[in-house]
């Protein structure tokens, strides 16, 4: 059986970063995906298949801890979640490491700080293409380098808009945006500044994703093995129980045993935290890393909301994703705890409404809606709670469990942007639950975090500083799993800058 150095489980956001950074080491590096590479299609682009039918989504169904089905808007490809993303790609404020106060509790600090993992961002935001302008957006942390590419430019109707509330006071900023686009030589330009970018696959592979930046240049390296269709079911420890010794593999019918000298796990916070469940043992009789009795819970996935602001004016912006604002991060005068975040959406269709439109409504109002309106994403964090969780149930499937709390800040600042709306655009303003597939909120799973959070202390974490599971000395997590705390903005850019971080200390200790 062949030996390898490194096994990362997973190529999205976490795992496919790694694996950028530990390519050019010649270490043999094994790499397990579950899905295959997206085909590229014309079907990546219609609003029909995405939106309606799920193209890109799992068939999975997990249950809540009711029972219920959920039908989860994640998708199991060759980057992971990366390939049908926004590419909104910020940074977490420098207060998010710090511990915040919300008004129904408190957002835990981080065991690093903010100035740990600001080279790191800068790493991120160059391997990952990000356009942006610093100096806008108010809450904006310490850079030590500008953006490595230039701000997505505002088309007509947003440029109003941005001119408009900054005539009101506010600040609005450049949303940081990974794509490649050229505006100075468009001809040149492999993004074309389409109408389905958010939420869709890139049909010409112009989104800045793991798959396209970092697994496929990761393939150049002859030291590195790529298995796709490789489902992970079990990670087997020592008689000690203080190493995995193999990882087993599930692939077209087939039982698959390999050997690693450090396995990284990076399947998404909730799917990471499933497969160390599975693996108990009698060293680990809990799920493995779960000393603590921490695996699988403290799971977040923010307040997320979308609303039109629908107008008489008319909306021809093609790329549409392009304006943010953090006015609210912190609250106001009125509301003195964390609010959210603000960020416009790509830009909505008929097929796209129709989605979450009820069955009898005319084409024709669901296309002058879309040519008339102005979609918008609100996040506000959600607080870790031990409860929230990922459960296995007795057939080894997964389950949900999750309330909404800390929601009073999300809601002033849905409130709160809709009298703003109104007032800077006279927009009449409706909500939207195209994110929520089947109206159920805790299927949108795109922002999933939590349930593996790293800490110095053993008995309340699962990961330690570096991402190494405290009870096993040679098995990291990568994903989403480890934010002890959810903060309000896109968690991508994180990941991809802690796999850097954790990239650096592999090849240290190899």
């Amino acid at each position: 059986m062949t030996h390898y150095d490194f096994i990362i489980i997973g190529t999205g956001a976490g795992g496919g970063t790694l694996l950028h950074k530990l390519a050019p080491t010649g270490k043999k590096i094994l790499v397990l995906e579950r899905g295959t590479f997206l085909p590229r299609e014309k079907q990546n682009w219609d609003a029909v298949e995405v939106f309606q039918k799920d193209r890109y989504h799992t068939d999975e169904v997990w249950h809540d801890h009711e029972g219920k089905e959920i039908h989860p808007g994640t998708g199991y490809w060759v980057g992971g979640n990366t390939k049908v993303y926004g590419a909104a790609l910020l940074r977490l404020r420098a207060e998010d490491f710090n511990g915040v106060q919300h008004k129904d509790g408190m957002s835990p600090a981080w065991c690093v700080g903010y100035n740990d993992f600001e080279p790191y961002y800068v790493e991120a935001e160059k391997l990952y293409h990000v356009h942006g302008r610093r100096g806008d957006d108010p809450t904006e942390p310490n850079m030590s380098a500008d953006y490595p590419f230039p701000p997505v430019s505002h088309e007509p109707r947003i440029q109003g808009l941005n001119d408009d509330l900054k005539a009101h006071g506010y600040h609005p900023f450049y949303l940081p945006l990974g794509v490649k686009l050229n505006e100075k030589d468009m001809f040149h330009s492999a993004c074309i500044r389409c109408d389905t970018c958010d939420g869709f696959p890139c049909l010409v592979d112009a989104k800045s994703d793991s798959d396209i930046n970092c697994t496929r240049p990761a393939l150049q390296h002859s030291n590195v093995e790529l298995l796709t269709e490789a489902k992970v079911t079990r990670l087997v420890t020592s008689e000690s129980g203080r190493e995995v010794t193999s990882v087993e593999v599930e692939r077209k019918g087939e039982k698959l045993s390999f050997k690693g000298s450090i396995v990284v796990v990076a399947c998404g916070a909730i799917n990471s935290a499933a497969l160390l469940l599975l693996s108990a043992n009698d060293k680990h009789p809990k799920g493995l890393a779960n000393r603590s009795d921490q695996v699988g819970r403290n799971f977040m996935k923010h307040h997320n909301g979308a609303i039109l602001g629908v107008s008489t004016k008319p909306n021809p912006t093609q790329f549409q994703k392009t304006l943010a604002l953090n006015d609210f991060y912190w609250g106001d005068d009125e509301f003195k705890f964390p609010m959210g975040h603000i960020q416009l959406l790509g830009k909505l269709n008929k097929d796209m409404l129709a989605a979450d439109a009820p069955k009898f409504a005319p084409d024709f109002a669901l296309e002058k809606m879309a040519t008339h309106s102005v979609a918008w994403w609100l996040t506000g964090e959600d607080l870790p709670l031990p409860e929230n969780r990922v459960v296995i149930d007795k057939q080894g499937n997964i389950e949900l469990h999750y309330r909404d709390h800390n929601i009073d800040g999300f809601n002033r600042l849905m409130k709160k942007w809709t009298e703003i709306l109104r007032d800077v655009d006279d927009e009449h303003v409706i909500p939207h639950s195209l994110y929520f597939r089947k109206h159920i909120p805790i299927a949108a799973v795109g922002h999933q975090c939590g349930t593996t959070r790293f800490g110095t202390d053993p008995s309340t974490s699962v990961l330690d500083e570096h991402c190494k599971a405290h009870d096993l000395d040679n098995l990291y997590v990568v994903d989403g799993g480890f934010f002890p705390s959810s903060a309000a903005v896109n968690p991508s850019l994180t990941i991809m800058a802690n796999a850097l971080r954790v990239g650096d200390h592999l090849i240290a200790r190899v």
